[in-house]
């Protein structure tokens, strides 16, 4: 945890805290459910072309990786504290700051529910929203949530166990509630009061008791379209650990189709009801590990990469964690583009371009794509045309065959082609959502299971 920002925050509240709990973790009492809510893209809807989208993508990308390993670096110099250090980088859909995709909208609060659309983020575990008399907060186009105005609102005790799952948390003294203060990534910190309340899903699926912050002191790299980030992550604290589902799922509607503004994707929490697949004969699957070092994060293990015919010749080691807790691969929900080590990504590059019937475009043009390295074709009718060879990751147990918009997309009007992966000066691979698209993605937290399979997730 970065130590100037979170001691700023708590010099303006450090007269309200009496004592700090230590309680082990629980999950709130919620089970048996099956809930489906909506997802929509970051910037869906926002009037950006398809080129700028991938430039914005490619941004957020590369400062989610590069915050990833700023993580790693700010836990190995930090001090041992009390609570778990900061286990996630987001700050929602920000060019120039760590990138996420995604938004899931939910109300919270009765007898008027109130609508939030809050970053999912599969790396990170507190559920939190803007609140009112907000002291420090960023712009968004609703107004804040209210507490007062639903009559099924309570404070968390700081006797709850539940509030000593923050970075730092504390009782405030005049009515005992629990006060947190969760960092990411980035420098980003959230603060304010533990409460509990009434989420309510699509087709009006009502679940009481959820905690979640209410957020008054909330600064860093934030955008205008969120009001504040719902974890998904392996921690007592993320949604689906309180919904006590043992899987949740996903499906990314392609964010560059033609249908990719007026669509949304969407997210399961439970098992997918009757229709959506038989897990056991139609997906693919691969074990999910756990990183001490990085709790909140899932991990599978990345065997290797093919690029048309060609198995590239990197070890397994090379997408490993090493015994200090570096490395590794995580699959992420707030990554937009798949990224991998230097050494990876530049033996990767050039099985492409020792493949693809194109010279390579300038530096130049390739900016305008979001600076990944791209081909250039005669036309745009000839780029559409061009056969480009397959992209398979290799799981352990199982082969993730890219369709080839997931990696090499055909942008309207465009004669160029762009292998659209990225490379990072860290040692951690991440997979991105843009190679998640139109695939019915499952997480079977019970069973420590990856599982996914080719999906229209537009029709689902």
């Amino acid at each position: 945890m970065k130590a100037g920002p979170v001691l700023q925050v708590l010099s303006c509240v450090l007269f309200l805290i009496s004592t700090t709990t230590t309680s082990p973790a629980t999950s709130a009492a919620a089970g048996g459910l099956t809930i489906r809510a909506d997802l929509t893209h970051v910037d869906s809807g926002r009037g950006f072309t398809a080129s700028e989208l991938l430039s914005r993508m490619a941004s957020r990308s590369r400062a989610r990786a590069a915050s990833h390993h700023q993580q790693l670096y700010r836990r190995r110099s930090s001090f041992s504290g009390g609570g778990h250090p900061a286990t996630a980088a987001a700050a929602p859909g920000t060019v120039g700051g760590l990138g996420t995709e995604y938004l899931i909208h939910l109300s919270i609060g009765t007898p008027r529910p109130h609508h939030v659309a809050l970053t999912l983020d599969t790396g990170s575990d507190l559920v939190w929203t803007q609140c009112t008399e907000c002291a420090v907060c960023f712009d968004q186009p609703s107004p804040p949530f209210d507490p007062s105005a639903s009559k099924t609102f309570a404070y968390v005790p700081c006797s709850d166990p539940i509030c000593a799952l923050s970075s730092v948390s504390a009782c405030v003294i005049h009515d005992h509630s629990c006060f947190y203060l969760d960092s990411y990534g980035d420098g980003s910190i959230t603060a304010g009061i533990v409460l509990r309340d009434t989420f309510t899903f699509v087709k009006g699926a009502a679940v009481p008791g959820i905690s979640f912050g209410c957020g008054t002191y909330n600064k860093g790299i934030y955008d205008t379209n969120e009001s504040g980030i719902a974890g998904f992550g392996l921690g007592a604290q993320s949604l689906p650990s309180q919904l006590k589902v043992g899987r949740f799922s996903h499906c990314f509607t392609s964010m560059l189709g033609s249908s990719s503004n007026k669509s949304s994707s969407p997210v399961f929490l439970g098992t997918p009801p009757a229709g959506y697949g038989d897990l056991k004969n139609k997906f693919k699957s691969t074990p999910l590990k756990r990183n001490p070092t990085r709790p909140s994060n899932y991990f599978v293990s990345f065997e290797g990469i093919t690029v048309g015919e060609t198995r590239l010749p990197v070890d397994a080691s090379a997408f490993a964690v090493r015994k200090d807790g570096s490395g590794g691969t995580v699959i992420d929900s707030g990554t937009g583009v798949t990224t991998f080590t230097a050494a990876v990504y530049e033996q990767l590059l050039g099985a492409f371009v020792a493949q693809v019937p194109l010279p390579l475009a300038s530096p130049e043009e390739a900016a305008a794509m979001g600076g990944y390295p791209c081909f250039s074709a005669a036309s745009a009718a000839e780029a559409r045309k061009v056969a480009v060879p397959r992209l398979v990751f290799h799981l352990e147990g199982a082969d993730m065959d890219l369709p080839r918009e997931n990696y090499m997309p055909v942008v309207d009007g465009s004669k160029l082609l762009c292998v659209v992966v990225g490379s990072t000066e860290g040692d951690l691979t991440l997979i991105g959502n843009f190679q998640q698209q139109n695939m019915h993605i499952v997480y079977d937290v019970e069973k420590s299971k990856l599982l996914f399979a080719p999906a229209q997730c537009d029709k689902m």
